[in-house]
């Protein structure tokens, strides 16, 4: 079996890329960022999905992004929006993305393997711009070039498979192929038990998918 590194913050997002992959046949080994967010519940998630969906193994790198700052989920004195917003919103932490994927090109090269698999989705296009499709190309040209095993004639690819699918074409995906939501947490701000606020922008998109495939929302909200 080929080997991958999927990155999986415990939503539904990466849920389903983790299962996509399983699905394609890689060896899945499922990699988990502490990087200071707002609560830890989103690792818990991580944890039960890598095991339900089979991972070869999980890990978890702690990466404390709390002495930048300058986001709503790695400074507590910035409010979680619970309006929409317009614009690159608070949520968006600086260079995540790429710290994320650069720890995951590390471990893919240990593991000598050639796929990288990242969540991103075109619902996040607007807000985030390192959920762009040109960033990801971006990324792995870089990859390909920053790399022993590329320079060697091993050259990487990073798979962002949601990337032009709508939330509830990802939740319809996610459960055909045997992902339960609710042991994800996709919530900004959700407590330690995993129950989200319902009222954030993650909460919003996440309720608003459900709808939009016609499929009941199992999600563990404290208000909606």
């Amino acid at each position: 079996m080929k080997k991958a590194v999927v990155l999986l913050s415990g939503g539904m997002d990466s849920a389903t890329v983790l299962a996509m992959a399983a699905a394609q046949g890689f060896d899945c080994h499922a990699l988990s960022v502490d990087y200071g967010q707002r609560h830890h519940a989103e690792l818990a998630a991580a944890q039960r999905v890598a095991q339900e969906l089979g991972a070869r193994e999980h890990r978890v790198v702690n990466i404390d992004l709390t002495g930048f700052g300058g986001s709503s989920l790695t400074d507590k004195k910035i409010a979680v929006s619970q309006q929409p917003t317009e614009g690159i919103p608070l949520t968006y932490v600086p260079a995540r993305n790429t710290i994320m994927l650069a720890l995951a090109l590390a471990w893919a090269e240990v593991l000598q393997a050639r796929d990288i698999f990242i969540g991103v989705n075109a619902v996040d296009y607007s807000g985030y711009p390192d959920c762009r499709p040109a960033y990801i190309e971006a990324f792995e040209r870089m990859a390909n070039l920053a790399t022993k095993a590329a320079v060697e004639g091993h050259p990487l690819a990073v798979h962002a498979p949601l990337q032009h699918m709508s939330k509830a074409e990802i939740i319809r995906q996610g459960l055909a192929l045997g992902v339960d939501f609710s042991h994800t947490v996709s919530c900004y701000q959700a407590d330690e038990s995993g129950r989200a606020c319902g009222v954030c922008d993650a909460c919003r998109l996440r309720h608003t998918g459900f709808v939009a495939a016609g499929i009941g929302d199992t999600t563990r909200y404290r208000v909606l």
